[in-house]
């Protein structure tokens, strides 16, 4: 009875409630970091402190997507679907009507372990709601939704934080929440794979690594850099705790029947490839994501707002390759399509990688335009590729899969470009510092320059101290724009390296 209600179901139907949900997911992935300086002062914290508002979030969604193929089988994946909604829902109010750090980090637990299925489920209930020949239609819809949220929710998040207060950037989630949900429970219907299952058993040793795992490799991310990595010892216990957590969840999901996620998925050759290179991709997306609005920010002066609102090319860039593929990907070669993405992914990190600090509107907006298109292709194709020869009753187990993966590597890309960032100032800082000396004509001439414009104010060595600082300043700004441009060009480099694996691919049709 179940399998045919699924049949007759409009699809369309069923793609509104679940990328309803989808939305708000990816939503709130992004919305809440223009807000963080705000938030901090709201609790009086640090900003360090604060970046766990992020961090406490990221976790808890990680440790839920691997386990959605097993809360499925043992709830029922329609009921479990509804019951995240819901959850993340509260959880949102609740962040919203939050007074104090720990009440904000606590409920951002329960908003992350309601969202963190959110998204593999959506993408299993869409590709089964459409026949196999239209799931590039539905994967087109589906990253419309992951690829264009993200680059609304700095604008929205930093409009919303600027002209009200950064508590409505969770209560927005509220009515789209309660319609999702209202929705899923109307036009979302489980086939018989996907019901409850009496015999489902609860894998405590394998969600126990699991959570090992992925808690501690996150606060090895997040506070790493802060730590000098390796040099510092907890840095390295962290690490190291995290890897043997890691081999013990492979091999407890190797050696138990009843495990939490089903590794078999990876001798799916489709599955693995398109999956290394949407690890990648998603490297860039969150680095790239992470560096504009700083570099904007700190080295261009924008607020909150605007530099959220510079991301707003992506979007165009990225509704328009969805389209494009929707009507072109029965004529090309998906490999064709794969490569056009991620060639302009590259080329547009190579374009951030030559601005500087004069560059008008319109060298912001190309790049962009590049890499939102480029985004929305490369992942839009991929995700219908690698999904292509799994079979439906394995749909949710390979999307939770994919999405744990995906989930680390945009984690390890926002790490690292913070690192790099770091690093490469301090490099071009020790570089630069050596031209500022007083036997070098040009530095001689600006200083000298400097200190008689100053010595209209003060006397002659107040003014050429000043001038000195003035210009060690400039430095200060120089060398962090040459670390912002060379992170820039290097994960153009990286987008690139995506290129020979499509060679792995067997010649075929999206």
């Amino acid at each position: 009875m179940e399998n045919t209600q699924t049949k007759q179901i409009n699809p369309w139907l069923t793609t509104i409630a679940v990328m309803s949900a989808t939305f708000i997911f990816v939503l709130d992935g992004t919305i809440a970091n223009v807000a963080l300086p705000q938030m901090a002062g709201s609790f009086s914290s640090s900003n360090d402190e604060a970046t766990w508002i992020l961090t406490s979030y990221l976790i808890a969604s990680g440790i839920v997507v691997p386990s959605v193929d097993w809360f499925s089988k043992f709830f029922g994946r329609k009921q479990f679907f509804i019951a995240c909604i819901l959850l993340f829902t509260i959880a949102s109010l609740l962040c919203g009507m939050s007074t104090s750090l720990d009440m904000m980090i606590l409920s951002r637990i329960l908003q992350g372990l309601g969202g963190g299925a959110l998204l593999p489920v959506s993408q299993a209930i869409l590709l089964e709601a459409f026949p196999v020949e239209k799931r590039a239609l539905a994967m087109s819809i589906f990253g419309f939704g992951v690829v264009v949220a993200p680059v609304i929710g700095p604008i929205l998040g930093g409009w919303l934080t600027d002209n009200w207060s950064w508590n409505w950037i969770f209560f927005i989630n509220i009515p789209f929440g309660i319609f999702a949900a209202i929705t899923s429970k109307l036009w979302i219907f489980d086939p018989p794979y996907a019901q409850k299952q009496a015999d489902a058993k609860i894998d405590y040793v394998g969600f126990f690594f699991l959570t090992l795992w992925l808690v501690t490799f996150q606060v090895f991310l997040d506070k790493g850099n802060n730590a000098d990595w390796f040099g510092s010892e907890w840095i390295c216990w962290t690490f190291g705790v995290s890897m043997v957590a890691m081999v013990l969840f492979i091999y407890s999901q190797l050696v138990k029947k009843d495990s939490i996620i089903d590794l078999s998925v990876f001798k799916d050759r489709s599955f693995v490839i398109g999956t290394l290179i949407l690890l990648i991709v998603n490297m860039v997306l969150y680095a790239s994501t992470t560096i504009m609005p700083l570099f904007l920010q700190n080295l261009m002066g924008y607020n909150a707002f605007w530099s959220g609102y510079s991301l707003m090319p992506r979007g165009f860039g990225s509704v328009f390759a969805i389209f494009l593929y929707s009507v072109t990907n029965k004529i090309f070669d998906f490999r064709i399509l794969t490569f056009i993405g991620i060639l302009g992914l590259g080329i547009s990190g190579l374009m951030f990688g030559f601005l500087n600090l004069e560059f008008s509107m319109i060298n912001i907006i190309i790049p962009n335009v590049i890499f939102g298109f480029s985004i929305g292709m490369t992942i839009t194709v991929l995700t219908t590729v690698s999904m292509s020869t799994i079979s439906n009753a394995a749909m949710t187990n390979a999307s939770g899969v994919q999405n744990l993966l995906k989930n680390l590597a945009a984690a390890i890309g926002t790490s690292l470009v913070a690192t790099m960032v770091s690093r490469y100032s301090q490099a071009f800082q020790t570089h630069l510092v050596g031209f500022l000396d007083p036997n070098n004509p040009a530095y001689a001439e600006k200083l000298a320059a400097m200190t008689s414009y100053l010595c209209q104010f003060d006397v002659y060595a107040v003014a050429y101290q000043k001038a000195q600082g003035l210009l060690y300043n400039q430095l200060l700004q120089q060398s962090t724009l040459c670390a912002y441009m060379e992170t820039f060009r290097v994960w153009g480099i990286v987008a690139f390296l995506c290129l020979p694996l499509l060679l792995l691919y067997r010649r075929k049709k999206a």
